[in-house]
């Protein structure tokens, strides 16, 4: 039998580990990114009031493509920086949500950086 690590465990640890060091702050919330297998969703968090101050993802009413793509992440990012820059924020920190700085994660922080947000 086969022992394979558990991929999902790895990335709670990850994601464990880098919210530790990464929090969002009235002056700099925090934009969180979670990447299912079909969709992506992405959220500016002001953390220490718990509250979450824009959102965007691939499984809202207007959204149009597949939302498994890298297509669909850029436009995910350059939503929320929009939604961000209005609600009158310009500087975030990001937290990729334990996943590889690579593909769809990637593409949506480019797409927030083209739409406005500075990190």
């Amino acid at each position: 039998m086969v022992n394979r690590p558990d991929r999902k465990a790895a990335r709670q640890k990850r994601h464990k580990r880098v919210r530790s060091k990464v929090v969002g702050t009235q002056a700099r919330p925090r934009l969180s990114v979670f990447r299912s297998l079909s969709n992506i969703y992405a959220q500016v968090i002001d953390d220490t009031t718990g509250k979450t101050l824009a959102s965007a993802s691939s499984v809202e009413k207007g959204f149009e493509g597949n939302g498994g793509n890298k297509e669909a992440a850029k436009k995910v990012g350059q939503t929320v920086a929009q939604r961000a820059v209005k609600a009158g924020i310009t500087e975030v920190v990001f937290d990729r949500g334990g996943n590889i700085y690579h593909g769809r994660v990637k593409e949506l922080a480019e797409g927030a950086r083209e739409g406005g947000l500075k990190f």
